[in-house]
């Protein structure tokens, strides 16, 4: 496969396709032009939210920015590959619902119960035995 270019660089190719003006697409997209043009130069990094606006008004996928900005990874996206299903921090990173404010909060309270880093092994975590009775068990 060959590499795929950086998001400014695409984001750019994109807008240009699709005939707009950094200031139409920024309009469209509910930002500043000054922050849209500084995103395509690369020096700022936008938030999966901002992603998809842009994606909204470049009529592409919010997915294939979220690949290309590094917040999802590719192979979540193939299809074909079964052991490549979203974990649950990419299924928190590409829900359209969800504000910045709420991923992160969801991030916070996933990772206070798997901890920091996810889980490689792909296994289910095993009960303590130390759970308190449900109302139905007692």
């Amino acid at each position: 496969m060959s590499r795929l270019p950086d998001l400014g660089a695409y984001l750019r190719e994109q807008r240009e396709n699709a005939q707009l003006s950094l200031r139409q697409l920024a309009e469209i997209a509910g930002i500043s032009n000054p922050y849209l043009s500084q995103i395509e130069r690369g020096l700022k990094k936008p938030s999966a939210e901002i992603l998809q606006q842009i994606a909204k008004g470049l009529e592409v996928s919010a997915e294939s920015l979220y690949v290309r900005a590094g917040i999802l990874d590719e192979r979540v996206l193939s299809h074909g590959d079964s052991a490549a299903a979203p974990d649950v921090l990419s299924a928190i990173a590409v829900d359209p619902d969800l504000t910045d404010r709420q991923r992160a909060v969801l991030v916070e309270i996933y990772q206070s119960f798997v901890g920091p880093k996810e889980r490689r092994s792909g296994t289910a975590p095993q009960p303590s035995g130390k759970r308190k009775a449900t109302q139905k068990e007692n």
